[in-house]
């Protein structure tokens, strides 16, 4: 029976990748995905096909991986993060239907919220939220409903796709809302480049995330909850253990 597999290759280091990662896309004859991705894994994994599809041509990503695998050729289709959490694998579920052919297998990755929580110290050992400011899928509307929510939970937050050159006001407009539930003085920090050439890390507070310029599309943003504090260093949401 012909398979796909939809890898998350996690943050861009080969170390953050999972070994079921390794061993799907070593094992495969093609991997598919949008191009930045698909020059992730490009040297690691030499002698491979390597197809890839711009942004905002998703699903026709998903349909190349799917009429690649029904012609019997093994395919990975490559997704940054988690292949799962807003990566491809639910639109090649949506694509393929009902159809049992090829059979899908997701292959869970490390997703920003992970991988740049350790950059950042441990901002999420308690509950959190993410949510995503690209409003290119879903209504801006939607997403300030999210984060009035969020903030009145009393979550710590993880914000992806912050900021883009077309859409550079977002984190803004973002905190605007979080400071009506939040003070001002709660700890933020941003991971930018995990796991890639350039990464760095940076502390503010809200105020101050509110106000900054330097978050780009590469960064993954984070909020704290009302326990977060910096410690020795490091961004820290504790849980509560020591109180037990």
């Amino acid at each position: 029976m012909s398979e796909l597999y939809i890898v998350g290759i996690g943050p861009g280091d080969r170390d953050d990748m999972t070994i079921r990662a390794d061993r799907a896309l070593g094992a495969c004859d093609v991997i598919v995905g949008y191009g930045v991705y698909v020059d992730l894994v490009r040297d690691i994994y030499p002698g491979k096909e390597y197809l890839s599809t711009p942004m905002t041509r998703e699903a026709d990503r998903c349909r190349m991986a799917i009429e690649l695998a029904r012609e019997g050729k093994k395919v990975a289709l490559v997704c940054s993060g988690d292949s799962g959490i807003y990566g491809m694998a639910g639109l090649v579920y949506e694509i393929r239907g009902e159809d049992k052919t090829p059979e899908v297998i997701v292959i869970p990755g490390l997703t920003a919220a992970c991988s740049g929580a350790a950059l950042l110290g441990a901002p999420l050992t308690h509950d959190f939220a993410v949510i995503s400011l690209s409003d290119r899928l879903t209504p801006w509307e939607t997403i300030e409903k999210r984060l009035e929510c969020a903030a009145e939970g009393g979550f710590s937050i993880v914000l992806y796709n912050p900021a883009s050159h077309g859409r550079p006001e977002h984190l803004k407009k973002a905190c605007k809302i979080l400071l009506k539930h939040i003070p001002g003085d709660r700890p933020c920090g941003v991971a930018e480049k995990i796991g890639r050439e350039g990464e760095k890390r940076s502390f503010f507070t809200l105020k101050e995330l509110s106000e900054t310029d330097s978050v780009n599309m590469f960064c993954t943003v984070f909020i704290g909850n009302g326990a977060t504090k910096m410690i020795g260093g490091g961004m820290v949401t504790p849980r509560g253990y020591r109180d037990v």
